[in-house]
């Protein structure tokens, strides 16, 4: 039942790893990069929209460098990646031009997405190019991204996009055939989980360990990604993208690798929005009354925020902090930090006594907020 899911699915976005694009780091694997456009061609004759994720920026810009590793220094990776993404995006406008498919590039660091309104273009560009019929290419804008501001694996950023555009299902195609219950490479007795609850937390003990040599993730990363796009309703496939077309018989509901199902009902657009901050401008230290109030769909008020920490301003999203120091929510702000910090563990009633004028009555209005733990 659970494969009928991807069957029925209408929008995909398809992910592959840098090991795949550029064959293990010995450059551009321009046969697999022709079946992937092969098959997402034959996706779209069936009426289905796909948006592509690829990798492999910085792995062919390496090997266009003559290099034997990846880049240490940052300003040396941007450099690559400059290098390595003309190359990328030629080889793939040339792979779907084959088949009368038109592409586009766009490249996206957190950034785009964590500011309201870069994100709602964002959006709005894709959406408008799956309407055109074009087969948007989105990567890692790795030429101007610094540790501050990147998603840090395209795993994430393929969560990322399924969320954005609200897709039925993401496929991340890896050299592997799917999540084994320990690591097939060390364990013999390891066997391959053909389906299971996407955020289930005993996947990621099961997925622990390095990417690639030429790749950036893992398994791992594979699995948080899987519990991200969940948020959305989004299912996740991992299967090996080596595989006979992969793509395509996923699509028709084949039983290939491991399907992470998400059990939960897509989040509104905005806290959809909220969740997939991956930087917050700062904290709100919460009293266990407060966290109560959060739990039961609450808003936040002020008295119930022991201290503040950050620097931001009205409208920021923030994280909410347990007294036992976790995470378990985040929220847009209605006041900035200074003003928070005047008003938190008072009433209400005493906020424009305080700040002398009051915009909202609560910190956090429960529409802005989501849970997170």
């Amino acid at each position: 039942m659970s494969r009928t899911r991807l069957a029925n699915a209408k929008r995909f976005v398809v992910k592959v790893g840098s090991a795949l694009v550029t064959n293990n780091g010995t450059g551009l694997d321009l046969a697999a990069i022709s079946d992937w456009a092969k098959q997402i061609s034959q996706l779209r004759s069936e009426g289905k929209e796909v948006v592509l994720v690829s990798s492999g920026a910085v792995a062919c810009g390496v090997q266009r460098l003559g290099w034997d590793r990846r880049p240490a220094t940052v300003h040396e990776k941007q450099a690559v990646a400059a290098i390595g993404q003309a190359g990328l995006v030629e080889a793939y406008e040339h792979a779907f031009s084959q088949h009368g498919l038109v592409t586009a590039q766009i490249l996206l660091t957190h950034d785009d997405l964590a500011d309201r309104k870069r994100y709602l273009n964002a959006r709005s560009t894709l959406t408008t190019l799956l309407n055109l019929g074009v087969v948007p290419i989105i990567n890692e804008n790795d030429t101007v991204v610094t540790d501050e501001i990147k998603f840090g694996d395209n795993d994430t950023l393929g969560a990322l996009v399924a969320n954005l555009i609200e897709a039925d299902a993401l496929i991340i195609l890896t050299d592997q055939q799917g999540l084994y219950t320990a690591d097939p490479r060390k364990d013999p007795n390891a066997t391959l989980i053909q389906e299971a609850t996407a955020g289930d937390e005993s996947l990621e003990a099961m997925a622990g360990g390095a990417g690639s040599r030429v790749g950036t993730g893992g398994m791992i990363t594979k699995v948080i990604a899987a519990k991200r796009a969940a948020r959305s309703g989004a299912h996740t496939a991992i299967a090996n993208g080596r595989e006979q077309a992969p793509i395509v018989r996923l699509a028709a509901g084949e039983p290939v690798g491991t399907l992470l199902v998400s059990h939960t009902q897509p989040l509104a657009a905005r806290k959809q929005w909220l969740a997939d901050h991956l930087q917050l401008a700062g904290k709100l230290h919460l009293d266990a009354g407060a966290v109560a109030a959060l739990k039961a769909g609450r808003s936040l008020l002020p008295i119930g925020v022991l201290s503040a920490e950050g620097d931001f301003e009205r409208g920021a999203a923030v994280a909410c902090i347990s007294p036992e120091g976790t995470e378990i929510g985040r929220g847009l702000t209605n006041y900035g930090i200074g003003e928070t910090r005047l008003i938190a563990r008072k009433a209400t009633a005493e906020i424009e006594e305080i700040l002398g004028y009051i915009d909202e009555p609560e910190l956090i209005h429960r529409d802005n907020l989501i849970l997170t733990n």
